[in-house]
């Protein structure tokens, strides 16, 4: 399952980044812990995308992060972009995925079928 996406806001520097948490940016600032602390912890990717934009995360850097999932990243630039909703962005990401593969599968598939690659409908 995942974690909502963090709506996206310009800050004072023209930087498209998340919407921080005041809550967790007090914690991370008073509370004892460090980012390097908790990149030591066993956490999933899903909290740790959660977690990053919580913190207030710029969109490209996020999107640098070993742990984001191009799915997320993808959507998010994409909500960011379009005005998409969330389910918006991560429906049509997945249907882009999908295309791509559906192409790349037609000469292989034509091979195995021994069929022409062109009586195989082509993506869009």
């Amino acid at each position: 399952m995942n974690h909502p996406i963090q709506p996206l806001v310009v800050d004072s520097q023209g930087t498209l980044r998340f919407k921080s948490n005041a809550i967790v940016s007090y914690l991370l600032d008073n509370g004892g812990i460090d980012m390097n602390m908790l990149a030591c912890k066993d956490f999933s990717a899903e909290d740790r995308e959660q977690f990053a934009q919580l913190t207030g995360y710029s969109l490209s850097g996020f999107g640098e992060l070993s742990y984001v999932r191009m799915e997320t990243y993808a959507a998010a630039a994409l909500m960011a972009e379009t005005g998409a909703s969330e389910a918006q962005a991560r429906i049509a990401y997945l249907e882009e995925e999908l295309a791509s593969l559906r192409n790349a599968l037609r000469e292989p598939v034509a091979r195995l079928y021994g069929i022409h690659p062109g009586d195989i409908p082509e993506q869009p």
